[in-house]
């Protein structure tokens, strides 16, 4: 098995507010009022869920990098 050394996580719109990220090779969620919030929301919870973890178990690398796509919704001028 070939190891990823890349996490791959998604940031989109909240419901209510604000932006969620999700993870897609592993379970982590979070959110953040901002895009730099989440991003460093990102980070602190992907670094805690990794924490003392083999991540050959996750078929991860030892030093894995973060992928992020932001999903935006088009802002169009008014008339």
């Amino acid at each position: 098995m070939q190891l990823q050394r890349t996490i791959k996580s998604f940031i989109h719109l909240g419901d209510q507010s604000g932006y969620i990220a999700e993870c897609l090779e592993i379970s982590v969620v979070t959110q953040g009022e901002t895009l730099d919030e989440v991003v460093k929301n990102l980070q602190e919870a992907i670094a805690l869920h990794l924490e003392g973890e083999d991540l050959a178990e996750f078929g991860l690398v030892d030093d894995p990098s973060v992928l992020v796509t932001f999903e935006l919704q088009p802002s169009y001028a008014e008339a």
